[in-house]
């Protein structure tokens, strides 16, 4: 039997910490949970998933769908789309069958790469090797999920970039219910004796064909994320903020004013580091910048937002007159910073 094989390439990277990596999460399995229930791709289907931050590795190999496990998404500083994609390529090259004299090989591979933001590593050779070698050989549908994605990098390697919006829950189960679809079509139409069919037609009120988008910056500004350490406790945790307008001008001056607001700190594993880039990244932003100071998920203690002078972040309970920096080891006491903040290294999102 012929396989259609299918690569999930998910952006993992620290900007999707929280709601949106869960929902990734549980729109997979509700993927393959259509795809169980579906004749054609039973039989045809061998599925993959390949996740990307810092790094990128291969999580399920191509496997048969009733055969597919579920697997826990990770999470790493970095967005390195270009490593990814040339990731995906070595892999179509290593487990895609090719046809010949002999016999005939695999269906046209179809490749979903999901980003919500702009690639941190250089991908110019991946994208020029991509479309001299691959693009005609696989289906590239690449889904931007909200504002801060590089649409014109990903056009540059598919006609079929589609920019998804609105992050909502229930808004994340049609997106995967329209990549259910996608699947299910592909597989139906070759199981049929045809060629393999186009996409299905687009939702236009929560997903649509991209329109170019340039970001200009290697940090996402959608976003802040900051990685602090437990003091009492040692286990990482991660702070996110969200962009959000602060002050509109008249359309005539063209002035808008924006700070962060406070979405929630999480904790982390620390396997966040190893999928993290390590690569030199100086990219700071001021405390005056940052509303909402959050408390530590692991201990509770008042804050996750106290800086050591190694420059890391750790948690204070606000009593105790000298603590240890869980980083650097150092005794550490704290006083207050002032209206004027001061600045603190941000991850790239």
């Amino acid at each position: 039997m012929r396989r259609l094989p299918v690569f999930f390439v998910l952006d993992c990277s620290e900007s999707m910490v929280g709601d949106n990596l869960q929902h990734m999460q549980q729109g997979m399995q509700s993927v393959m949970q259509h795809l169980r229930q579906d004749p054609y791709a039973l039989e045809t289907v061998h599925v993959s998933v390949i996740a990307f931050a810092g790094i990128v590795r291969t999580l399920v190999p191509l496997i048969e769908v009733f055969a597919f496990y579920p697997v826990n998404l990770p999470l790493g500083g970095g967005t390195n789309l270009g490593k990814a994609l040339e990731h995906v390529m070595n892999e179509i090259d290593r487990h895609v069958i090719k046809t010949t004299s002999e016999a005939k090989g695999d269906w046209k591979p179809l490749v979903y790469l999901f980003t919500d933001g702009r690639p941190t590593d250089r991908c110019e050779d991946a994208i020029y090797r991509w479309n001299k070698r691959y693009a005609r050989r696989a289906t590239l549908v690449a889904l931007g999920m909200g504002k801060a994605v590089d649409f014109s990098l990903l056009k540059r390697m598919t006609e079929h970039t589609i920019a998804f919006e609105q992050l909502g829950p229930d808004d994340f189960k049609k997106f995967f219910q329209w990549i259910s679809a996608s699947v299910m079509a592909q597989s139906k139409s070759i199981g049929s004796g045809v060629d393999q069919s186009v996409l299905p037609p687009l939702d236009e009120r929560f997903m649509h064909l991209a329109k170019d988008f340039k970001a200009d910056t290697q940090v996402d500004e959608q976003c802040v994320t900051l990685v602090g350490r437990c003091q009492k406790l040692g286990k990482p945790y991660i702070i996110k903020y969200d962009r959000e307008l602060q002050y509109q001008s008249p359309e005539d001056l063209g002035i808008n004013l924006y700070h962060f607001r406070l979405d929630n700190c999480y904790p982390l594993s620390e396997d966040y580091f190893s999928w993290s880039d390590h690569a030199a990244h100086q990219q700071q932003v001021n405390t005056t910048l940052l509303q909402g100071a959050p408390a530590c998920p692991h201990c509770y203690a008042d804050t996750a937002f106290a800086m050591c002078g190694c420059g890391k972040l750790m948690c204070y309970d606000g009593f105790s007159e000298v603590v240890s920096c869980p980083w650097c080891r150092r005794q550490v006491s704290f006083g207050y910073a002032g209206n004027e903040g001061f600045d603190v290294q941000r991850g790239k999102g």
